[in-house]
C-alpha cells in the first residue's frame, strides 16, 4: 500500500505560477511511476503529468504541454507539479497518483490516490 498527501494549491491571478507537492509514504520501495490528475466537478477525471521512477520519461496532457513541468526526488519520495502561465481553465481538483504501469495512471486506472488540493485560477 502506498499513501500519497498533497499539497500547495491555492487561488491565483491568470497568468501566475503554482507548485503542487506530493509525499508518497508506505510501501515506497517499488518503482512507480507518480503524477497527476485533475477534475472539475461533472467532468471526468484528467491526466496532467507523469514521471517514471527513474525520471527518465515525463508524460504530459496536451492542455498543459509547455506550462508545466513535473519533477521528482526519489530521496524525499515526493513529486511535484510547477504549473507556469496559469489559466481560468486550470482550476479544479488536482490529485496526486502512483502506478507500477505508467499507462495506468495516465488513465486514472490506479489504486493509489491522494485526497486532493484545489487549484483556483481566477482573477
Amino acid at each position: 500500500q502506498v499513501q500519497l498527501a498533497e499539497s500547495g494549491g491555492g487561488l491565483v491571478q491568470p497568468g501566475e505560477s503554482l507548485r503542487l507537492s506530493c509525499v508518497a509514504s508506505g510501501n515506497t520501495r517499488r518503482a512507480y511511476t507518480m503524477g497527476w490528475l485533475r477534475q472539475v466537478p461533472g467532468q471526468q477525471r484528467e491526466f496532467v503529468a507523469a514521471q517514471t521512477w527513474d525520471g527518465g520519461v515525463s508524460y504530459y496532457g496536451d492542455s498543459v504541454k509547455g506550462r508545466f513541468t513535473v519533477s521528482r526526488d526519489n530521496s524525499k519520495n515526493a513529486v511535484y507539479l510547477q504549473m507556469n502561465n496559469l489559466k481560468s481553465e486550470d482550476t479544479a481538483v488536482y490529485y496526486c497518483a502512483a502506478d507500477a504501469v505508467s499507462q495506468d495512471l495516465r488513465n486514472g486506472r490506479t489504486n493509489y490516490w491522494g485526497q486532493g488540493t484545489q487549484v483556483t485560477v481566477s482573477s
